[in-house]
């Protein structure tokens, strides 16, 4: 029996195994939204923008472990979206997007709204592909599928010409696709655990997609077990517990004195899936290339990630949660020296709490502390990009079942989308976006795709009325001299009330606790816009220190 290849997607879809698709609908794929028409068991969630049903995907991606799905229209439509396929990429994680195209009798002629594809995401996408025979889409989605979840997971995308869409095709739906997971060689094991043995300051760095709950598990046992510290990565807080012993911070932007030092000290770094970006090594400082002082033992899942930047000294080809198994039965010989070390560097984490009185009427230093105090412990934060991100990043404590969503790209307008994803996927969770008042106006239309879903979160809108992260980097280079970063605002609360939110203003600290009740309470999800002072534009210099003056 032949059907058009719209519902032949949604079939390949459905086989392997998709249950929700963000989408802006275009005329492009037509086919394809007929083929959803019937498909009740895949949720379709309307985004009010391509770059949101991008985010929303990458996010459903980094928190399940399954491939986000997006789809989009040509040209502008795919355009906007590539800030989510950027997203992917940095953030390792598994996504498709799914392209509308011209014909392919059109192209190459600048065909309305033409894009070669291949070539616009070919170097921020694991791989780009046009489906020109509608026999192959089976092949083409299976194939795209394995390329997402393998090795470093990433970002897909796969145009889909309009003629082949709608041509009739006798194809069937491939199986659902079985990944490969890399073992460690054992004597690479057991040389690692030989170089952690004799360390007097080991630490692991731990990063990276395709992350489990069972490989987080397994994280902290080997750490607890063997008194080793660990580091998470920029974005990636939530892979250990926070509440651990061994648990000693973030190794990402705006990185603490201690922990650069602790990274330039230690004699042996366990380095389990990142891929060693500007952020993790404080702009390329923390390490010399491409031969580290520090003896290196790197762990990742894909091959081309090994000795990319810095060689290690063992270098095994290997996913961190089948490296976890492996030594999950290991015990180091118990060391004085490894002890203090780790117990340090945890008093200094347990110090970056510490944090003087912040200027102004709303002090975000309390208020985080009332939120580590009352957020549900397997509450999901997430965030956009901006100085307010320090405040998720850095002054709350994520415990085994908490999970933070937030872009490595430094993509901003990331947290709302995130947010309306991880509720869609968890309704009976708790789910909070920190964002700031130029990062909310990126993609807050996006409280409508929550709102039309049934799947509203909590915003916390921090409003200091300027482009913060911009204007420090002004005050401190160009003192006094400051363009382009002051923002004039709507009304927040008016704004979310229209989207149906809860939605309240938050002028003094005593306010907060109170509101953030009835926040929790409500049942439509939330807008509370903070009242921040310009002044407190980092958690321990204000912008006048940041001036000079």
């Amino acid at each position: 029996m032949t059907k058009h290849a719209g519902a032949l997607l949604v079939e390949c879809l459905r086989s392997q195994g998709t249950r929700r698709v963000f989408a802006v609908p275009g005329e492009s794929y037509l086919a394809a939204l007929d083929g959803m028409h019937d498909a009740n068991d895949i949720e379709l969630i309307l985004t009010r923008h391509e770059g949101g049903a991008a985010f929303m995907a990458e996010a459903h991606g980094k928190l399940t472990g399954e491939p986000g799905i997006a789809m989009v229209t040509r040209g502008p439509g795919a355009t906007n979206a590539s800030i989510g396929v950027h997203t992917a990429m940095q953030n390792s994680s598994p996504m498709i997007l799914f392209v509308g195209q011209i014909a392919t009798w059109m192209r190459d002629r600048e065909a309305f709204q033409e894009v070669d594809y291949r070539a616009f995401f070919g170097p921020i996408a694991k791989w780009a592909v046009e489906v020109d025979d509608a026999d192959r889409l089976p092949e083409i989605v299976s194939r795209a599928y394995s390329v997402a979840l393998s090795g470093r997971p990433g970002p897909v995308v796969v145009a889909l010409p309009e003629d082949m869409l709608s041509g009739a095709t006798a194809a069937s739906a491939g199986a659902e696709v079985v990944v490969s997971r890399p073992w460690p060689d054992p004597a690479a094991v057991d040389a690692a655990m030989a170089r952690l043995a004799e360390a007097e300051r080991p630490m692991i760095l731990a990063g990276g997609g395709g992350w489990t709950d069972a490989a987080r598990g397994l994280l902290k046992d080997f750490a607890e077990r063997n008194g080793l510290p660990v580091s998470c990565v920029f974005r990636f807080q939530d892979l250990m517990d926070n509440h651990s012993p061994c648990y000693v911070g973030d190794a990402g932007v705006g990185m603490s004195p201690y922990m650069k030092d602790m990274i330039r000290q230690a004699d042996v770094i366990l380095a389990l899936g990142p891929r060693f970006g500007e952020s993790t090594t404080d702009g390329y400082t923390l390490f010399e290339a491409p031969d580290p002082v520090q003896a290196l033992i790197h762990v990742h899942a894909s091959d081309r990630e090994i000795g990319k930047l810095y060689q290690p000294q063992i270098p095994i080809h290997a996913h961190p949660e089948a490296f976890l198994e492996a030594v999950s039965a290991t015990w180091l010989p118990a060391s004085d020296a490894r002890a203090t070390w780790t117990a340090q560097a945890r008093a200094n984490y347990e110090a970056s709490f510490d944090l003087p009185p912040q200027p102004g009427d709303v002090d975000m230093g309390a208020i985080m502390a009332h939120l580590r105090d009352v957020l549900p412990e397997d509450a999901i934060l997430t965030n956009g990009a901006g100085n307010f991100a320090i405040w998720p990043a850095k002054l709350f404590k994520y415990g085994p079942h908490q999970r933070l969503l937030g872009p490595q790209s430094g993509a901003m307008g990331a947290g709302i989308p995130a947010a309306v994803a991880a509720k869609a996927e968890h309704r009976d969770r708790m789910v909070v976006c920190f964002a700031g008042d130029g990062d909310f106006q990126m993609t807050g239309m996006e409280l409508g795709a929550g709102l039309q879903a049934d799947c509203q979160p909590i915003v916390l809108i921090l409003n200091n009325g300027m482009y913060g992260t911009i204007r420090m980097h002004q005050e401190r280079d160009y003192p006094h001299r400051t363009a382009g970063t002051a923002i004039t605002n709507p009304d927040f609360v008016m704004l979310g009330k229209s989207f149906g939110y809860h939605a309240e203003r938050i002028e003094e600290t005593g306010q907060f606790a109170d509101a953030f009740q009835r926040a929790m309470a409500s049942t439509t999800g939330a807008v509370l816009e903070l009242m921040i002072d310009p002044e407190a534009l980092t958690p321990r210099a204000t912008l006048s220190q940041i001036r000079g003056d």
